[in-house]
């Protein structure tokens, strides 16, 4: 079963503030995400991994007339949280994922702390159902 687990970190003012800490919380913090992708990769457990642009950065688009797309800042204001990065999964049970997802809740911020930053879990569909 493939689960995508969804990273997301607080909204602040629309950038990330881990561009704030300092050089050396930085590196722990991103050699802890590359040691936990080894581990998921050696596992053979990991589908796909990717960090997303900071929030300031999106854009929502829409369809407007005749298809053609309209596209406007984003998140929006009310967003508390935004989606900071994913990873795809592929387990054999939903308590694996929940424990990966753990894992990289655990991650360190400043000091070493961990942020026990929310992971959402959800699963990857694989297709319709059949009468559908």
């Amino acid at each position: 079963m493939r689960y995508m687990l969804m990273m997301h970190a607080p909204r602040g003012d629309g950038d990330y503030k881990i561009m704030s800490w300092s050089p050396e919380d930085l590196k722990e913090h991103i050699g802890f995400m590359r040691r936990l992708n080894k581990e998921l990769v050696e596992a053979g457990e990991l589908v796909g991994a990717e960090g997303l642009a900071s929030p300031g950065e999106a854009k929502v688009v829409r369809a407007v007339k005749n298809g053609a797309p309209t596209v406007t800042d984003g998140p929006f204001a009310e967003s508390k949280e935004f989606l900071a990065g994913y990873w795809i999964v592929d387990v054999d049970r939903v308590e694996r994922a929940y424990e990966i997802a753990a894992k990289a809740s655990s991650a360190p911020g400043p000091g070493g702390t961990p942020l026990a930053m929310p992971i959402e879990v959800r699963q990857v569909m694989s297709g319709p159902p059949v009468d559908a």
